[in-house]
Order: C-alpha cells, then structure tokens, then sequence
C-alpha cells in the first residue's frame, strides 16, 4: 500500500522559476512530497500575499523571496495576516527562501539562503520540509562510535548526493564509513534498519527486517520479499547491509522512496538473539556441536520462528535439520522434521509437495514401523 505524500505549493515570481523549479526536484526527490510547481507561480496582476493565501490548500506553503517577488515597500500590516497569523490559524507549515541579495522581513522564519543553489541550505530545507512526517520508530537506529577515517568527507558527501538527496543505492568497502553515513545523515531518512549479512541465509535476512519493522512474514521466501518490497519502497527508509559477501543480500535492494547502502566489510559486534545463534549453528553446519546439542537448537528455532510467524526460516530450519539427520541416521528427527515441512507446506497452499513429502515420509516410516509377528 503507497503512503499519501505530502503536497508543498511554493510562491514565486515568473523570474525565479528557474530556482523554483531546481527546489521543487530536489524535493520531489528526497523529501518524497508532491509539489504544485505550476500553480506557485505569481501571475500578472498577483502578488506574494494572494499568492500565499492560494497556497493554503497545500500541507506545506514555501515563499520564495527575490527582487523580482518583493514589492520595494512592504509595510507589516500588509503581510503579517496571510505569512504568519493565517497559517498559524490554519496549521499549515510555512517556509522562506531567500533566491538573491533582497532584504526579506528579518522575522519570518524558518528561511533558506538559496541564492545560487548552495547544497548545504538545500539539505536543510529538505530536513525541515520532512519534519512533520513521524518517523517510524523513535529513535533512528544509532550507529556506534567509530573512529573517523582521512577522506571520509568526500565520500560522505558522494553517498549524501546518491542516496540522502535521493532514493538510490551504493556500495562502500568501510563499515565505518557506513556508520558515519548515518551519523551525519539519518534526519533525512524516516528510520534506518541495519542487517549483518555475513554467511546468513535470504531467508534469515528477510525475517530479520520484517522483524524489525514489525511485519508479521508467514508466507514463503517469495512472497515475504514481495511484501517487503511493497511497504519499503512506499517509505523513506534508509537500509544498511554491512559485511556483504554473496549476492543474495541484494535481493533486498527494493527501490522506490528507499535507499540502501550496502559495506562489504564487516565489524558489527555478534548479535545475541537466540534466533540468530540457532542459524548460526546450522548455517554452515558447525561440526563442533554435539546431535543432540543440535537437535535441541532445532527444536529452539522451530518454537521461536513460530512464535514470531517466521515460517519461511522455520521450513528452511527444519531442511538443515532433516539433512543433519539423513547423516546421523536418526529417523526419528528425519520423521519430525518432515512432518513439521509437510504443515508449513500445507499452510501455504502448496498442496501437491506437501502430499509428495508426506508419501515419502509415510513410506519410509511404515517400513520401520512393521511388527514382528
């Protein structure tokens, strides 16, 4: 389902169309709202107070000062109604920008400094622009301190014109840096989610997003990412994916009003989440662990992924399971964990596989089962 974006009218003068219009894709880019371009702009006749009172139907009014808009005398009581009191009354969030050298009212602020389009100001109205919007959690994810490196800045501001000023994707080598990123640009954002990808499995990597944007994933690989997809790319999100060494992570780039940065180096501390020590154990199979202390780990994962709804990584859970078993020679988890596959595949109307690994299980378990007598 798409979020409803927000709507900004801007107010301007037909000579500052140009700068205008520069604004209005910076915004449309990253600040994710819908600008009246065309109805800003002041016609003969009109002036920057009518003006301002048209654009009230917008969530978000933004009045660009210049020479060309300004009257060379503006008395107070003469804008004071429609730029301050008006809105107020209204709730309606109104901005300033100043495009040349004119001498706007001191007092009306917020005001951005745009004259020649210096990015810094532009950032900041873009910051102010998606204030209103709540975020989707509070607080945004923090990274942790991390020295900073020489010729960080330049790469900073390359990632912050790639993907803060604009949804987009990039690539870097150091987590640090990717945390710095954060640090420096996380008011652009909505919220930000980071997964260690390391040896995990798309699978482990899908339940832990939508674990943490708390979705509730019960359907199969495909159709979790696809309902991943489709609330990600509706939303301002920022995603990190540090120590990025398959291709599989990628499938988790979802375009849209989102962003990803992917690090290929790692230096997340070891997270602790029972879950995730489960996976580990299986995901590659460790050979220091015990069968019995790994059928315990199975049963474990299988109780929490089905607590939390996360079926995809339960069925993928109870296929290392099984193939540990076949190794083993253990029937009886080789008959637990292809009952537990048969449900989840039953539950997600894949009738056919669920029928085929019930026969084989059924088969192999009523030759064992035979009676001596």
């Amino acid at each position: 389902m798409q979020t409803l974006s927000s709507t900004l009218f801007p107010c301007y003068a037909a000579g500052d169309r140009p700068t205008a219009a520069a604004v209005a894709a910076f915004l449309e880019r990253g600040a994710g709202v819908r600008v009246f371009l065309d109805e800003g702009e002041m016609r003969p006749g009109e002036d920057l107070v009518a003006k301002a009172r048209d654009a009230r139907m917008a969530d978000i009014v933004l009045v660009f000062f210049s020479r060309d808009s300004m009257p060379p005398r503006w008395a107070r009581a003469q804008w004071e109604d429609a730029l301050v009191h008006e809105p107020a009354a209204e709730g309606v969030r109104i901005g300033f920008v100043r495009s040349d050298d004119c001498v706007p009212p001191a007092v009306l602020k917020p005001r951005f400094e745009l004259a020649g389009l210096p990015l810094k100001p532009l950032r900041e109205l873009k910051r102010w622009v998606r204030h209103h919007e709540p975020r989707y959690h509070e607080p945004a994810y923090i990274p942790p301190p991390v020295p900073r490196c020489p010729g960080h800045d330049a790469g900073l501001e390359v990632l912050g014109i790639a993907i803060a000023d604009r949804a987009g994707r990039e690539t870097v080598e150091s987590l640090g840096l990717a945390f710095e990123f954060v640090r420096a640009y996380r008011d652009d954002f909505d919220e930000i989610f980071v997964l260690e990808c390391a040896n995990r499995t798309l699978s482990a990597l899908a339940g832990d997003l939508g674990a943490q944007l708390g979705l509730r994933l019960q359907g199969d690989l495909d159709h979790n990412l696809d309902r991943l997809r489709d609330f990600c790319s509706a939303r301002r999100f920022l995603l990190l994916l540090a120590d990025v060494r398959t291709a599989d992570p990628h499938e988790l780039i979802f375009g849209g009003r989102s962003s990803t940065l992917l690090a290929t180096g790692g230096g997340l501390e070891p997270a602790r989440d029972p879950l995730r020590q489960v996976q580990h154990a299986f995901t590659p199979l460790d050979p220091a662990t015990s069968w019995t202390e790994l059928c315990g780990l199975a049963r474990l994962g299988r109780r929490l992924t089905q607590e939390q709804g996360r079926l995809a990584e339960c069925y993928e859970l109870m296929q290392e399971w099984h193939a540990a078993a076949q190794v083993h020679g253990d029937r009886k988890v080789l008959d637990e964990s292809a009952r537990e596959m048969v449900w989840i595949l039953e539950g997600w109307g894949r009738e056919e596989e669920a029928r085929s690994l019930d026969r084989r299980r059924a088969i192999e378990f009523d030759d064992q089962m035979h009676l001596p007598f």
